[in-house]
């Protein structure tokens, strides 16, 4: 089913450029424009926006100091550089989510305010997650036992405490619709010429080939020449070939960036950092992107560390509003990071072992192909492990029409869960997929025990398949199968806002159920 979606012939993919061109204007400018949840903030907040912009203002000033305490750690402390390292890269994250959450409030038709859906409800809530999610990640990924994580542990609760306080403050307000032909202030004349007379020719602005016959030989370097802040899309064509040990980054200024592959196993970015060797999880990812408005089509991410190395991953995103199509992305433990905030998974191959699609972040996988493969001796496999921190974050997974079943690797004596509660609040859906044998009749695993199974949510919704049978399912009382209204929660209009930003983008997808 899965490798049956690379296109072998060059006629096959000729098709596919054109079809992809013809929306390339498109999705940029419609992705971050889109009507106003209500005529006000104050009736989507419990408070004034003046005293939720005082308070933003504070953590964020809090946070910089705690930015220039660690710097002065990182150059004094060489043994530790990259939990330190990290940690500051997530600092500098946060403070960014928090300006734009002030800027969008203040100024609701400035820039800021536009590179979100328009739902200004949906989009802070979304930001302040990310910053509590960033804070986490930091105080794990610092050394036990030493003074940095001791200090950096107190101040980063304190920020949890206040942004949890913020997350409070906002309504969740859903937008049904998107108002059609508008454009956004910004665009210009001649850009709504071209989108009204549905221009379809365009070159991509950067081609990388490791023969080098391409503009560029690296993926970073294409990535390099992008500008920064840019609303309007840059295209990368990766031709094929394996990228090896590139470990790209896309920061948070390369806005809007596309890259295209030739397909699922013939464009590969691969590496093998892992935990194992020294590195911590966050900054063993293969391929990380930070920047808003990501698109990945037909290209494959991997880590091929092995499932000895313990986390080891293939593609972390805290992208807002990206999109992953026809991608592969094979690891073993942690293969997939989805880190935060929100993304949208259409026809992917994603394969792996333990929690091998794990973050906080608010995702949405649609017809993907997931595959338990064979780890270590006595190792179970658990294919989620969402984090959610605090009840009041829009985060979780929510998976539809996707298919779970065996890679060909796998024993018949190996269990396999549908996940484990990695943090106080996770939350995880799966509907309407098909759930083959592999999937344990328990369906899911407790973290450590009974640790975070009283707190968690876990459902289901009109699943199929030997492993779908719900007989012998957990008896937590997070667990629970969704009807109808329920379930629609967590499809793509509602989970993530997508009628908002994924029309233009040219990809089909089925909004609801």
């Amino acid at each position: 089913m899965g490798r049956s979606w690379v296109l072998h012939s060059p006629a096959a993919f000729g098709n596919f450029l054109n079809y992809f061109f013809q929306f390339l204007l498109f999705w940029p400018y419609n992705c971050f424009f889109s009507p106003s949840p209500s005529s006000s903030a104050s009736s989507w907040l419990t408070v004034s926006p003046k005293k939720f912009v005082e308070s933003a203002n504070e953590v964020r000033t809090f946070l910089e100091q705690m930015h220039s305490t660690l710097s002065t750690f990182n150059n004094n402390t060489s043994g530790l550089p990259n939990g330190i390292q990290d940690c500051l890269d997530l600092l500098d994250m946060s403070s960014e989510q928090l300006r734009m959450s002030m800027s969008a409030m203040q100024n609701p038709k400035g820039k800021d305010h536009k590179l979100g859906t328009g739902n200004l409800s949906s989009d802070l809530r979304t930001w302040l997650s990310a910053v509590l999610t960033n804070s986490d990640t930091c105080i794990e990924g610092l050394e036990q036992g030493t003074a940095v994580k001791g200090l950096a542990s107190k101040d980063l609760n304190r920020v949890m405490s206040m942004v949890k306080t913020l997350l409070a403050q906002v309504i969740p307000v859903h937008v049904d619709q998107v108002k059609k032909d508008q454009f956004p202030s910004w665009i210009s004349e001649e850009d709504k010429m071209l989108l009204r007379e549905n221009f379809r020719v365009r070159t991509p602005d950067a081609v990388v080939a490791t023969d080098g016959t391409g503009d560029y030989s690296k993926v970073t370097d294409a990535i390099r020449a992008a500008p920064d802040y840019s609303m309007k899309r840059f295209v990368i064509y990766v031709r094929r070939g394996i990228y090896l040990d590139e470990y790209v980054r896309i920061n948070a200024t390369k806005w809007n960036i596309m890259l295209l592959g030739d397909g699922i196993g013939a464009t590969v970015i691969s590496g093998s950092r892992n935990y194992a060797d020294g590195y911590k999880t966050f900054n063993t990812a293969t391929f990380a992107v930070d920047a808003v408005g990501f698109i990945a089509c037909n290209i494959s991410f991997e880590n091929t560390a092995g499932p000895e190395k313990d986390m080891a991953v293939a593609l972390r995103s805290d992208s807002d509003l990206s999109i992953f199509y026809r991608c592969g992305i094979y690891g073993y433990q942690d293969s997939l990071y989805p880190h935060s905030k929100r993304q949208f998974y259409k026809e992917c191959i994603i394969a792996g072992t333990v929690d091998f699609i794990f973050g906080d972040a608010t995702a949405v996988f649609q017809s993907c192909q997931i595959l338990a493969k064979q780890g270590t001796l006595r190792q179970k496999n658990t294919i989620t492990a969402q984090g959610r921190i605090d009840p009041g974050e829009s985060t979780g997974f929510s998976f539809q029409f996707c298919n779970i079943s065996a890679d060909y690797d796998l024993k018949a004596t190996t269990e396999t869960y549908l996940g484990r509660p990695w943090r106080n609040f996770s939350r995880t859906i799966f509907m309407e997929s098909h759930l083959s044998n592999v999937i344990d009749p328990k369906g899911w695993l407790e973290m450590d025990g009974t640790h975070y199974s009283d707190t968690s949510t876990y459902c289901e919704y009109s699943n199929f398949g030997a492993g779908a049978k719900l007989d012998n399912r957990v008896k937590w009382p997070g667990y629970y199968i969704l009807d109808e209204r329920e379930a629609q929660e967590f499809s793509v209009d509602k989970f993530i806002e997508g009628n908002l930003w994924l029309p233009s983008s040219g990809i089909n997808y089925t909004g609801g159920l």
